[in-house]
């Protein structure tokens, strides 16, 4: 008989995309991030991983009227485009500034409607609402979502491994405690920003400016 070669099929994973650090690095790094294309950003990603692509989920701050027309239409043009993009979700939430109290409410709300067991909705609360520091940021109400879906595609076995790009050490509780939950986290970020606590504790990817130049321009 002759003989079969099976190949191992690659593992499937979920992006999660800090938009906001994603987007302050690149223009640190003298990128215009209106130059990135994310279809080869996150092929790059998948490869470097050997993983296969189910999801590449997108969070990102949105501009209001006020903060200026040509801001507000351009934002609207860039996310209007990444929806056009296969495989990509979107989540987008209104620039505004929250002191601690506002956020501690806003996780509260966010676990609440998660509908977790009674023996994960503790353990999810100790790690996300123990993650908030002096905030003054704007955007951390977007930071809250990602880090709350990824611990509830941890917790509800929705992916075989969850990759966050973010240099922000904050997600650090949260993708612990999505790893935790025998899920495979990784962790990819410019090389500009990138937190050091996220390298000591997960499988990383570090992507400068010249792989980003090669590699994920359009």
């Amino acid at each position: 008989m002759p003989g079969f070669i099976f190949s191992k099929m690659a593992k499937e994973a979920i992006i999660f995309i800090d938009g906001n650090n994603l987007y302050h690095n690149l223009k640190q790094m003298k990128i215009k991030p209106s130059n990135l294309d994310f279809q080869k950003f996150v092929n790059l990603i998948c490869k470097e991983f050997n993983v296969e692509l189910k999801e590449a989920k997108y969070y990102n701050s949105m501009p209001t009227l006020r903060d200026g027309k040509d801001l507000y239409f351009s934002h609207l043009k860039f996310i209007d485009d990444l929806r056009k993009i296969p495989k990509f979700t979107i989540h987008t939430r209104k620039l505004q500034v929250h002191s601690n109290k506002e956020l501690l409410k806003e996780k509260q709300e966010l676990i609440d409607s998660m509908e977790l067991c009674e023996n994960c909705k503790p353990i999810v609360e100790q790690n996300l609402l123990d993650s908030i520091g002096n905030v003054k940021k704007k955007e951390k109400g977007v930071d809250i979502m990602l880090a709350v879906d990824l611990v509830e595609f941890a917790i509800k076995n929705k992916a075989e491994i969850l990759i966050v790009f973010s240099g922000d050490a904050d997600f650090t509780p949260a993708m612990k405690l999505a790893q935790n939950n025998k899920k495979e986290v990784f962790s990819v970020s410019l090389a500009k920003g990138y937190s050091r606590e996220l390298r000591e504790n997960f499988k990383f990817l570090v992507l400068g400016k010249n792989i980003i130049t090669e590699n994920c321009l359009k």
